[in-house]
């Protein structure tokens, strides 16, 4: 089975994934199913054992075919048609994932795996059809499922008593800041915050965090990180 790769060239800051690992999708076309799983994967080792585990799990179908763009700038793009005539599957479907607009002329969606499991229902689609099949079946998907922007951003620490975190960190989401993960400490839980890599942004926190604390917690500067954030 022949496999497609198309090599991207730019390079990004942000981008559009996935806000949970897995989502799925049906939709039936003249009695065959197509069975749409959207998979959040960072590489290609996660993108093939995505598509090896839905082989597993949909032993009985006749075609499973897949999609995958990976990578901040989606420097990695492949498809598969599984069997399906040549450019009839894979190819729009990888298609549908990078055209789709996460914001008005923004198309910046990666690190997804598509995989569309297809029941054959004993009509033939012909490739037209075949072409409209994939792709929509992606795209119904790509729809409903939920995504978040990823942004390389700086990520800063601070340790404050357990007692007070909670509220500290409600004061700090109430004022707009991206929180990443939270860590825990024998006397202290650990706050982190995602800020735009500049002097300014790390002013502003700096003086933000001692206002709300009354002078008692330190923000400690750290390295850039992919990180979550929200859309909205």
């Amino acid at each position: 089975m022949a496999e497609d790769a198309v090599v991207a060239e730019s390079r990004a800051t942000t981008y559009t994934t996935l806000a949970e690992p897995e989502f799925r999708h049906e939709l039936e076309v003249k009695r065959s199913r197509f069975i749409t799983v959207l998979h959040r994967t960072g590489d290609e080792d996660q993108a093939r054992s995505s598509l090896a585990g839905l082989r597993k799990e949909f032993y009985d179908a006749r075609h499973h075919c897949s999609a995958f763009v990976l990578g901040p700038d989606r420097s990695v793009q492949r498809s598969n048609d599984d069997g399906e005539p040549s450019g009839t599957a894979g190819a729009p479907m990888l298609e549908a994932l990078l055209k789709r607009e996460t914001a008005p002329g923004v198309a910046d969606l990666s690190d997804v795996t598509a995989v569309v499991v297809r029941y054959f229902g004993g009509i033939l689609l012909g490739a037209g059809g075949l072409v409209r099949a994939y792709s929509e079946s992606v795209s119904a998907a790509l729809d409903r499922a939920g995504m978040v922007h990823r942004r390389r951003l700086r990520v800063c620490a601070v340790a404050v008593p357990h007692a007070v975190a909670g509220r500290l960190e409600n004061d700090l989401r109430a004022a707009g800041y991206v929180m990443a993960d939270t860590s825990y400490e024998a006397q202290n839980t650990v706050l982190r915050l995602a800020l735009p890599d500049d002097p300014a942004a790390l002013d502003a926190a700096v003086e933000r965090l001692a206002a709300l604390s009354a002078g008692r917690a330190a923000l400690v500067p750290g390295g850039s990180e992919w990180v979550d954030v929200p859309i909205g």
